[in-house]
């Protein structure tokens, strides 16, 4: 098992006129450090509005400053946004081309279609249609990265024949994965031989490992992947924190671990409200209905650190507990463990110092 940092880039509250400064400033340190200790992969999501939870809303300028201060890092996607408005297809392959030059050949290409109310109604894009238009944007970037010029005519974008350039460093281009917190879409992303980003929040690894045979059963049966190669990869997310101590570390990860499992779940379950106020079926959102539950019953307001840490969904501790910790998600079938090292309002040096310690400790233990 690889591991990668993956990050939100939260701001929290109360903000000052440096504080977006400083948080995307000590993501470049944190990235840096990450590539000179081992990691074998920096990710970031793209979202939109999410106040204090999320400002990456333009990380593929990020990713350039990042490619231009590390050598080794793979730099992923995490995701880019298919669904029309947020990305043209064309801008996503041009995007992703460009960054592969100028970092050797870095890219892993992360794909997915949004699922919070507050990107969705304030990009204009109806729930009912972003899994298509996710799937076709995929076709479109695929084919401009390989074919020397390229024309398309589907039913959300049209191109008339054209060179799309530059052309990726990879060949035949990036691998690409497909984000998803459904058992549906961890059976469709191994059905077109997708990577795959298993996507869910404060998910212990015995459920994590129940998604990912999913994929792999469903991975066997592709004869026609999306992309032009059959990604196995799969890639799973948690959150992270190692200290000196474990106490240290529960200490340190309490409140920002607790803070973002019930923002994240608030944030997604605000679709399927939604969907139900405009009455209309939860279609391909199906699976935010149980989540819309807890948050509408009260239930989540019982998620607490102790659950977190003790069913083993998130990693916290000592090296030696972040260790044993992170074989339960190697025995779970993760390829790359995307590590979620800042949730909310881990100060940066915590965060420096769980990188440094994942290196010296963690890291050499999965080669």
């Amino acid at each position: 098992m690889k591991f990668a940092l993956f990050y939100e880039i939260p701001v929290a509250k109360p903000w000052n006129p440096r504080s977006e400064y400083e948080a995307f400033k000590n993501t470049l340190e944190q990235a840096v450090l990450g590539d000179k200790v081992g990691f074998h992969a920096f990710w970031t999501v793209e979202h939109h509005f999410l106040e204090e939870f999320s400002h990456c809303s333009n990380p593929e300028v990020l990713y350039g400053a990042i490619a231009a201060r590390t050598k080794n890092i793979r730099i992923g996607y995490g995701v880019r946004l298919a669904p029309k408005p947020y990305n043209h297809p064309v801008r996503s392959a041009e995007s992703a081309a460009v960054l592969d030059l100028i970092s050797d050949g870095r890219v892993d290409f992360g794909t997915g279609r949004s699922s919070t109310r507050l990107e969705l109604e304030g990009f204009g894009v109806h729930p009912d249609e972003t899994r298509p238009m996710w799937q076709e944007a995929i076709e479109h970037i695929v084919g401009c990265w390989t074919h020397e010029h390229y024309e398309f005519e589907g039913k959300y974008w049209q191109m008339p024949k054209r060179r799309v350039q530059p052309k990726p460093l990879q060949d035949p281009h990036p691998p690409v994965f497909g984000a998803t917190g459904s058992d549906s879409g961890h059976q469709l992303m191994g059905e077109l031989g997708l990577g795959l980003c298993s996507f869910g929040v404060g998910v212990p690894p015995d459920d994590i490992a129940r998604r990912i045979d999913i994929y792999r059963k469903a991975i066997k049966t592709c004869t026609k992947p999306l992309a032009t190669f059959v990604n196995n990869c799969a890639a799973a997310f948690t959150m992270v924190n190692c200290a000196p101590t474990k106490q240290e570390s529960y200490d340190v990860s309490k409140e920002s671990f607790v803070w973002y499992g019930k923002r994240s779940a608030e944030l997604v379950s605000s679709v399927a409200s939604w969907l139900e106020e405009m009455k209309q079926e939860l279609g391909t959102y199906e699976y935010l209905e149980d989540v819309k539950k807890i948050v509408k019953d009260g239930t989540l307001e019982m998620l607490d650190f102790e659950y977190l840490k003790d069913s083993k969904a998130t990693i916290v501790g000592d090296p030696e507990q972040v260790i044993e910790t992170a074989r339960a998600y190697e025995a779970a079938g993760v390829d790359l463990l995307l590590c979620l090292v800042n949730p909310y309002n881990i100060s940066h040096e915590k965060v420096m110092q769980t990188i440094e310690l994942m290196g010296k400790h963690v890291i050499p233990e999965f080669k």
